[in-house]
């Protein structure tokens, strides 16, 4: 138990605990609170940036860090590109990136040290090897993976600096006003569901994401949907659907930020069937470009839409005006 003093008054308690606890790292510290360890004033508080006031008891808990061994898992991969220090893997819808929460088997990390040998980078740390960047669960598309620190170390400065090139391509319901654009708005963790993101005036990182309406599909029997190319200048957490739902057209088959299944008015029958049974978001990360860690030289690849996208566009296509 730890009481606040005056002169601590007005202090991050992240910041404090870091002055007062010197056997925990930063990075401990705020997964204790973000996991639901600290209390204030016997009130839970999962956020490190909490204002601490004079006279505030603080309880920290500090259980054992739970040890898991990461198995190398043999699975299929996709490999786009290989050489000896990069990998490009077109990553399926449905495989989670790396181990974590529960999932600690069959991830893209998993398959990567199977085929690799143990041979990725340990910058990311032993839950991450390799993981320079993410895509979520459920989004396909392309992710390049640091087969050494050299080449990590080389792909997290072009990703801080954003100079590496990625293009999206989503079907969001409605359209978007105008049909071209920059969407420029802070990205925050919800107040509401800690697991998912939102746009924010008073916090948040900044988040940039360019836009391009590919096409819009709507008649009679189809409801209004748009196939958008987006292309990516920062790469915050969930930052494609989180700005699709800020404007009011969520990506088609987002189950966390749009409809679960949506309720359709004189809709062809097939087309209806084929929409509510895409059961993830209708996003892919098609293109992905950077300088070559060794060469130096810009690479660039390009990864087909896969085969439920495909279809789902095709019923859109054949029943349009």
């Amino acid at each position: 138990m730890y009481k606040i003093k005056s002169k601590s008054k007005e202090k991050r308690i992240d910041t404090f605990l870091q002055s007062t606890i010197k056997s925990l790292s930063r990075n401990r510290l705020k997964n204790l609170i973000k996991d639901g360890n600290l209390q204030i004033n016997n009130k839970v508080i999962r956020e490190p940036s909490k204002q601490v006031n004079v006279n505030d008891e603080i309880l920290l808990r500090t259980p054992e860090p739970y040890k898991v061994e990461i198995v190398p898992h043999k699975t299929k991969l996709n490999i786009v590109h290989e050489d000896d220090d990069v990998i490009v893997i077109n990553k399926p819808a449905g495989m989670v990136v790396h181990p974590g929460a529960g999932n600690y088997t069959k991830t893209l990390v998993n398959a990567l040290l199977y085929h690799t040998r143990n041979n990725l980078s340990n910058i990311g740390g032993r839950l991450r090897p390799g993981i320079v960047h993410r895509i979520d669960k459920d989004t396909s598309g392309l992710i390049v993976i640091a087969k050494n620190d050299n080449a990590h170390l080389n792909l997290s400065e072009q990703f801080t600096n954003h100079t590496i090139k990625r293009k999206y391509e989503a079907l969001i319901w409605g359209s978007l006003r105008p049909l071209a654009g920059k969407i420029n708005e802070k990205i925050s963790r919800s107040k509401k569901n800690r697991k998912l993101m939102e746009v924010s005036y008073s916090k948040g990182k900044n988040a940039t994401t360019n836009y391009k309406t590919i096409e819009i599909y709507q008649n009679i029997d189809v409801p209004k949907i748009s196939l958008v190319e987006f292309q990516l200048e920062t790469g915050r957490t969930h930052q494609i659907r989180v700005h699709m739902i800020f404007k009011g057209t969520p990506i088609v088959g987002d189950k966390s930020y749009g409809n679960k299944k949506k309720k359709f008015k004189k809709i062809n029958p097939f087309v209806e069937k084929k929409i509510n049974n895409f059961n993830r978001q209708a996003l892919h990360a098609k293109s992905l470009g950077f300088i070559h860690p060794k060469t130096e030289e810009l690479i660039s690849f390009d990864a087909p839409r896969p085969k439920d996208f495909d279809e789902l566009l095709k019923s859109l296509k054949n029943h349009r005006n």
